[in-house]
């Protein structure tokens, strides 16, 4: 079923600018559900990873959590009904989660971390609608070449990394330190765009 692009089709639950381009690139028209951010944010989005858990688990949980969240929401604030998409993406390095940096510190830690190694980039994409939720993983293996601290240095006080997993966009400058992509370009960007579709069409929202 073909979509009219200024009919909205789905609700999008997620701040980031990257989901919205991907999103309107497929051709799908959404209406935007913001969460509360730190500090404020709301226990049932809250992206604190649980003790012990697995990166792969926790991307799944806190995309799932965000569709289940922005679902209630839409009966909350009695909003029309439709398929709520949601997100998350994390890095795996050494086993670790490897999520958004605290500071200007923390990413240049990060990204020396990740220089000149091989990590993966994790995204779980969730959608709810009609009491029913299904999700789709995207893993995509990433190795950078290695950075000097210089090259590390000028791309942290650009200020891209602040709000991304792992300190970079690969959309961004940083995409000059990838030397291999295994998996999803638009998956490591933040919203896999076959994964997503495929979910999209379960819930008759197709583009």
């Amino acid at each position: 079923m073909a979509l009219e692009l200024d009919v909205p089709a789905i609700y999008l639950a997620s701040r980031s600018p990257r989901r919205r381009e991907l999103l309107t690139q497929m051709g799908v028209c959404f209406d935007v559900i913001a969460f509360r951010g730190p500090p404020r944010e709301d226990d049932e989005t809250d992206e604190t990873p649980l003790p012990g858990e697995r990166p792969i688990d926790y991307v799944q949980r806190v995309a799932e959590a965000k569709a289940r969240h922005g679902e209630r929401i839409i009966g909350w604030r009695r909003l029309e009904r439709r398929p709520v998409l949601a997100a998350d993406t994390t890095l795996e390095f050494d086993d670790e989660i490897i999520g958004k940096p605290s500071d200007a510190d923390d990413a240049f830690r990060i990204l020396r971390r990740l220089s000149g190694k091989t990590h993966r980039v994790l995204t779980a994409v969730a959608v709810a609608g009609d009491g029913r939720l299904e999700a789709a993983l995207s893993v995509s293996t990433v190795r950078f070449g290695v950075l000097d601290d210089e090259d590390i240095r000028r791309y942290v006080a650009s200020g891209e990394p602040m709000d991304k997993a792992g300190a970079y966009g690969i959309q961004g400058h940083a995409g000059l330190f990838v030397e291999h992509l295994a998996g999803s370009y638009t998956g490591v960007m933040g919203l896999p765009l076959f994964e997503t579709g495929r979910l999209l069409r379960r819930f008759n929202a197709s583009y």
